[in-house]
């Protein structure tokens, strides 16, 4: 078995394994609220637990980042970021929206995403190259079947998808019909899936973004952060907590000079 067979069968087993016993758990459990305001539930711990513990049994020299416990980067070449339940108040309010996203990042830059969402069984994943040097597959896919940015042009009957902190761009006419999801990780999959023309997310947590941002790019879309700073690669010791990584996805470089203006302000938030 070759290596990246081994990565999306693990990827693929592992979020389809958590992901079944979180359906037993959907719209039963009571969530918390954590420091940064974002709600946690007992389901979110356990599916955390249970992907890092996967993670150590299958690969042990890998490290791992995660929502709830492991949030500094550490110094090995192979890194899992695990977002267990993204959408986790969607989940505890028994919206069917939600997922398990499983990243693996190569010196610090992802290179390989895969998100489950069970309630809709689909399972996006793809292979990102970039400057890694790497030999590996390429390509984006939902369901197994290849996916591309859309290449339409606008109209005021496409859609664009906004978080929930992003809702302020509506007070000026806006282009796209606007859509808001609730999920970081599936809000940026649409437009790799060639559904929406473009997703902005004003405070995504490196968990929310690492395995889309190699779906997104493989997928033909633009990955448009709306800080100066760079986002990838992580640097090692770093804590990643409370950092937040504003970004614009489009489906096509033509669309940039857009949106960006339009969504800017969402970076100060």
């Amino acid at each position: 078995m070759s290596f990246w067979t081994q990565i999306l069968d693990f990827a693929q087993a592992t979020s389809h394994s958590v992901g079944a016993k979180l359906l037993e758990d959907f719209g039963q459990v009571q969530a918390s609220e954590k420091s940064d305001g974002s709600l946690v539930t007992q389901s979110d711990r356990w599916a955390d637990q249970t992907l890092r513990d996967a993670i150590a049994q299958t690969f042990s020299t890998h490290g791992v980042l995660s929502e709830e416990v492991e949030h500094i980067f550490p110094g090995t070449d192979w890194c899992w970021v695990v977002d267990p339940l993204d959408g986790t108040t969607n989940f505890a309010r028994g919206l069917p929206l939600w997922g398990v996203s499983l990243g693996l990042l190569y010196q610090g830059v992802p290179v390989f995403g895969y998100v489950h969402f069970p309630p809709l069984r689909q399972s996006f994943y793809g292979y990102w190259r970039g400057a890694s040097g790497l030999e590996m597959p390429e390509g984006a896919f939902l369901n197994q079947k290849p996916i591309h940015a859309s290449q339409d042009e606008l109209t005021s009957n496409h859609f664009f998808n906004l978080c929930a902190r992003s809702v302020s761009v509506l007070r000026q006419p806006f282009p796209a019909k606007a859509r808001m999801l609730g999920v970081a990780t599936y809000n940026l999959l649409t437009v790799a899936a060639g559904a929406t023309l473009g997703g902005v997310e004003a405070t995504p947590k490196i968990w929310d973004i690492a395995a889309v941002w190699a779906i997104v790019q493989a997928a033909g879309a633009v990955w448009h952060p709306l800080t100066s700073q760079p986002i990838f690669p992580l640097e090692v010791g770093q804590d990643y907590s409370q950092r937040s990584f504003p970004t614009l996805v489009v489906s096509r470089s033509q669309l940039l000079p857009v949106f960006e203006p339009l969504v800017q302000s969402v970076a100060s938030r």
